[in-house]
């Protein structure tokens, strides 16, 4: 272990020019969990190795661990570089109301993509301290989400109603301070006193009889009747940043701990709190948490702590995109959808089911980027960049196959008995598929109705057919010879030997035949029907599975 925290503390010595030693201590004890038992003497080690490196140049530490000087232009990636810092800690924070969704994804993308950049560390945190709007499952399912998205870049994921006594803690200290006091001014009162600068009657009583009420709210007062407020300048230019409240009462059962607790954080007063003890340097997330991060960050300085560093993005619109997670629990519970991974729902449940890669929506995150300026993206928009970038991601390994919807069977006379050897994959030698031909064939309904009399139609790579009007007789087999002939237009086909498919969209089911060899595809894959979708293919004894694109 000291040869480990020594390795660190020159790394980050070499590369920064100082050593934070609570960074060191949650890197260790996330790689030797069983250093939990003894963590005061793993502090004094990790000081007395950070004393004696400090001694040394950066050039000297980077000699040590064989890394060169590293200069702040040296960090590249596809987004602007952050302020430079002595580590690179950054956290995703949903609410458990559901598993997430396309939304969720680009924030979770933008936070992981700075992580790779900086060989960082990306914390998911799960803020739970409203009990009223809680969906129980969303614990586990927004873990999967965020490990799948990410690839497993997801370094440790915290539960804020597990750290309850904390939030206590440093609330008490704050009124012990003077700094925070227990206000029972009701809401509609406080707004209009608020408005006009007014300080609440309950500011100024003395530290013994806050702590009184403070305890107070614990047993005795009841939901609405009395709230924590942090103490700031009354004649704030913008009135939401006047006394605001830092904890409350709420009687709602909580999924995790019951009734055993009812006095809640709010989401500023935790927030800054768990920046803090988590090391989090960074924080970036939407604009319209810019009020908050002022608010986090004036309770950090009351008690001696440095802000990390902010950065927000405009909102983005997504039109025509049903994102709410609650109304889509109420659908769900009304039977409209059969689970969160229903293919017509925007969740990441429902995307990976479809066969999306999760380096799809970072690819997305990148190119809309950081800026402050509102976005608005269409359904249609959105889909074709998500799409388009998808089919980058998987195109190489997808097997190709031929399929018939509506199928209808046909005889060709005179046809050639002959075995087709078609390729898997048009670029990449990944095998052949061999499909067995005779006179039987299955066709596309639709096509065989748009068949003109007289026309020379082209069966994809395999024979040119002549449409008498009456029957369908063969007619030649190269593409040149159908070239050079009074030609229709080229049509999807199948041997005598199929096997049923059905695919299942967000809009539609598409039933139909497919070549034999796709029952020998593994399963569950990604598969390309050729000129007609991308489907993955599940797992099931019948080959079933879900629309891609």
């Amino acid at each position: 272990m000291e040869k480990t925290i020594r390795q660190l503390v020159l790394e980050n010595y070499a590369r920064h020019g100082s050593v934070k030693e609570n960074v060191i201590l949650g890197l260790i004890l996330r790689s030797h969990p069983e250093a939990k038992s003894d963590v005061v003497r793993v502090k004094e080690l990790i000081s007395s190795i950070v004393s004696a490196v400090s001694s040394m140049t950066q050039k000297q530490a980077a000699k040590k661990v064989d890394l060169k000087e590293v200069k702040k232009d040296e960090i590249k990636g596809p987004l602007k570089p952050l302020p430079e810092s002595s580590s690179y800690v950054f956290r995703i924070a949903p609410s458990p109301s559901g598993p997430l969704h396309i939304g969720h994804a680009f924030g979770t993308m933008i936070n992981f993509t700075y992580k790779q950049m900086y060989n960082g560390k990306l914390i998911l945190r799960i803020e739970d301290t409203n009990p009223s709007n809680i969906y129980p499952k969303a614990y586990d399912l927004i873990e999967q989400d965020a490990k799948w998205v990410t690839n497993n870049g997801i370094d440790q994921v915290i539960i804020q109603s597990d750290r309850l006594d904390l939030y206590y803690k440093y609330a008490r200290e704050l009124i012990e301070k003077g700094l925070a006091y227990v206000c029972s001014v009701d809401a509609d009162t406080w707004r209009e006193m608020k408005a006009k600068g007014d300080e609440s009657p309950y500011r100024n009583m003395d530290i013994t009889t806050q702590i009184e009420r403070y305890e107070r709210m614990f047993t005795d007062f009841a939901e609405g009747e009395a709230v924590i407020k942090f103490k700031t300048d009354m004649n704030h230019k913008n009135p939401a940043m006047r006394d605001f409240p830092i904890m409350r009462i709420n009687e709602h059962v909580h999924p995790r701990t019951g009734k055993s607790q009812r006095v809640w954080p709010l989401m500023v007063f935790s927030v800054a709190i768990d920046d803090h003890l988590l090391s989090v340097t960074h924080v970036l997330n939407g604009k319209d948490h810019a009020d908050n991060a002022k608010k986090e960050a004036l309770i950090m300085k009351a008690f001696g702590w440095h802000a990390p560093f902010y950065k927000h993005w405009g909102r983005i619109n997504f039109l025509d995109i049903k994102l709410s997670t609650s109304e889509t629990r109420r659908a769900i519970e009304r039977n409209e959808y059969h689970g969160w991974d229903d293919v017509r729902l925007n969740t990441l449940l429902a995307l990976k089911k479809r066969g999306y890669h999760p380096n799809t929506f970072q690819r997305f995150s990148i190119e809309t980027g950081l800026s402050l300026t509102d976005k608005t993206v269409s359904k249609t928009e959105f889909w074709k960049n998500i799409n388009a970038f998808n089919k980058q991601e998987i195109d190489q390994d997808v097997k190709r196959f031929f399929f018939v919807e509506n199928p209808i069977k046909i005889t060709v006379d005179n046809a050639p008995s002959k075995t087709v050897h078609l390729p898997l994959h048009p670029e990449k030698d990944i095998g052949h598929r061999e499909l067995k031909c005779n006179e039987e064939y299955y066709i596309e309904k639709t096509d065989y109705e748009r068949m003109q009399a007289g026309k020379v139609y082209r069966f994809i790579d395999n024979i040119n057919v002549i449409y008498t009007g009456e029957k369908i007789e063969f007619h030649s087999e190269t593409f040149e010879e159908y070239k050079e002939s009074n030609k229709g237009f080229v049509l999807h086909w199948l041997p005598q030997k199929t096997v049923g498919v059905t695919i299942k969209g967000p809009n539609k089911e598409y039933t139909g035949l497919a070549e034999e060899a796709l029952s020998c595809v593994e399963r569950p894959s990604i598969v390309q029907f050729e000129r007609r979708f991308f489907a993955k293919l599940d797992d099931g004894k019948n080959i079933s599975g879900w629309f891609l694109h």
